[in-house]
């Protein structure tokens, strides 16, 4: 009977993530790929190959080497280290829940996923490592998952999506199919790698954090998916294309065309500053509020000049006369 040591899976948001990861951690670490551990089944031959076969093997010996490309990752005794490349998974387009989805039609709009929201590969590219996390994860010897995404709400949701396309669950749920622990750290140093592994939280912890990141995702599908399509609808006679529209990107947008139209209408205005000098010496402007121009009747500039203080008349610039810029958008709510 053959026993084999339990590990731990790590799994990082990024490959430059990944590699830190395993320079910190107890090694050696070794670069393996899904062929590895599921090798291709390939026909037996009963017949001695024939010349031409001998050749297009000779051929294809060049092709046998590990591409950019192909999904990759890291194994030590203890620990299995692997990445998400970002956003692996995604939810699923309008026609995928429905086929009548696929034509953009104004009745069928507001469009709800009845059964709720379903999830997806990106592209091939994230469907060959999704494949790759999906073996891993179900390797019998990984008895441990730590979640080593970036430590925010878009980390979080980006390990959730990956995890439940696996198993169908939420990784933060107290059934999980296999524990998962948080590794929360903000600095890549290996001090801090160490110290982080030292002081994992429980994934239960971070139920409250994978709802806000899922109700920010699918928020973000609900206004993108009918917003764009009843805009589109309502203007194709006028703009002739997609009118994109999005829970971010058009207030961001809104914000920036009022910036915009705000200095395009600015007027310079001719205004006056006071300065005063004053016994014992000291230099004094002239303020109100937070205002230290005296616009329109400039005649009280003129006043108080004559009664011994210093006027300075100038013109103002865009860059002068410009109001304080409006509050920043938050564009992580």
């Amino acid at each position: 009977m053959v026993f084999c040591m339990p590990k731990t899976l790590v799994i990082a948001e990024k490959p430059s993530v990944g590699r830190d990861l395993a320079g910190a951690l107890d090694g050696p670490f070794q670069r393996r790929k899904l062929d590895d551990i599921k090798p291709k089944r390939g026909k037996k031959k009963t017949e001695e190959p024939t010349n031409e076969e001998v050749v297009e093997a000779a051929k294809s010996k060049t092709k046998a080497k590990t591409t950019r490309d192909e999904a990759v990752f890291l194994e030590s005794d203890d620990y299995v280290i692997t990445w998400a490349v970002g956003h692996l998974v995604q939810l699923a387009e309008p026609e995928e829940y429905d086929e009548k989805w696929k034509k953009w039609k104004m009745a069928d709009l507001p469009i709800v996923p009845p059964n709720g929201f379903k999830l997806v590969p990106r592209d091939a590219k994230s469907k060959k490592q999704l494949k790759l996390i999906e073996t891993l994860l179900k390797r019998e010897d990984v008895d441990k998952i730590i979640n080593a995404c970036d430590a925010g709400r878009e980390g979080e949701l980006i390990f959730a999506y990956v995890y439940e396309s696996v198993f169908g669950s939420s990784a933060t749920s107290p059934n999980a199919p296999k524990p998962v622990e948080r590794l929360w750290i903000s600095s890549m140093t290996k001090q801090a790698i160490r110290e982080g592994f030292e002081k994992l939280r429980p994934g239960t912890q971070m139920q409250s954090l994978e709802d806000a990141a899922r109700s920010r995702s699918e928020a973000d599908w609900l206004v993108g998916m009918n917003a764009t399509r009843a805009a589109t609808i309502r203007g194709r006679a006028w703009v002739g294309g997609v009118v994109s529209l999005g829970r971010v990107q058009t207030p961001t947008l809104g914000l920036i065309v009022k910036r915009e139209r705000e200095i395009q209408a600015f007027v310079p205005e001719p205004y006056r500053l006071i300065h005063g000098t004053f016994q014992p010496p000291y230099q004094g402007l002239w303020f109100e509020g937070d205002e230290t121009r005296i616009f329109g009747d400039l005649s009280r500039a003129d006043r108080d000049r004559r009664q011994g203080l210093r006027a300075r008349t100038g013109r103002s610039r865009r860059s002068s006369a410009r109001s304080s810029p409006s509050a920043r958008l938050c564009c992580t709510t």
